[in-house]
């Protein structure tokens, strides 16, 4: 089983590829930015609110598969600077407060549409 999630509770995809996939045991969502999907742009702010709308992002995504970030296992996580680092951790850490899912952190050249954190993730069903 192969199914294409789509919500739009989170950003529409903005290229050739789907806001998430599920399998029978497994869901994998394409790496959010922090758009707000009533709006189609980038929120406004600094780190901290970019972060708390990808993790939004993502949380409707899963949701629409029936998913709660508990089921998390995998995040992939993408910073423009990683003089970020400390103020994406805090927000991160709100969504994960109990057994956090395994985890790696890279800054990167750029970011679709200027975004300063990028999140994807893998959950179990």
């Amino acid at each position: 089983m192969r199914k294409v999630i789509s919500t739009a509770l989170a950003p529409a995809a903005i290229g050739p590829y789907s806001q998430g996939i599920e399998t029978e045991k497994l869901v994998f969502t394409s790496g959010q930015i922090p758009i707000d999907p009533s709006t189609g742009k980038l929120v406004p702010g600094g780190i901290e609110e970019q972060s708390g709308q990808v993790m939004q992002n993502l949380k409707a995504i899963l949701a629409e598969s029936g998913v709660g970030m508990d089921r998390i296992v995998k995040t992939t996580c993408f910073l423009a600077d990683m003089a970020d680092f400390a103020a994406f951790n805090a927000v991160y850490a709100q969504y994960f407060t109990e057994n956090p899912p395994a985890r790696s952190c890279f800054q990167v050249a750029a970011l679709p549409m200027g975004a300063k954190v990028e999140v994807e993730c893998i959950a179990v069903r």
